[in-house]
């Protein structure tokens, strides 16, 4: 449960950063048990893990949805967006190769507001 309230409090987080918040709410918890809680939460659908290109996973609990994420190239902030039309717009493959695709992944890259005033 720590886990998941830390991955509440703290979206888009690394696992480092939850397991940070999950020692600050029950004291001590080793790093190991941390992932795997993130791993079964993860495979049960609780919660959902994405891996930006050249970044670490990072955590989130708002699953069911198709939406998407807009990542500063700066500074790595990561925000959610939904889908820019209809349902599920992003579904709809080119080519489907036979597949029955049920979920796309999609992140924007760009910078952040703060990083481009900077």
């Amino acid at each position: 449960m720590a886990v998941l309230e830390a991955v509440s409090a703290h979206p888009h987080a690394t696992a480092d950063t939850i397991a940070e918040g999950a020692r600050a709410s029950i004291g001590t918890v080793s790093k190991q048990a941390v992932y795997n809680a993130l791993g079964t939460l993860s495979e049960k659908g609780i919660i959902r893990r994405i891996q930006p290109a050249g970044s670490s996973a990072l955590y989130e609990d708002r699953v069911g949805d198709n939406h998407h994420h807009l990542i500063c190239r700066s500074c790595g902030k990561t925000v959610d967006v939904d889908c820019a039309v209809g349902g599920s717009p992003c579904l709809t493959a080119s080519h489907d190769s036979g597949f029955a695709i049920d979920e796309a992944e999609v992140i924007y890259w760009g910078k952040c507001p703060d990083c481009r005033k900077a």
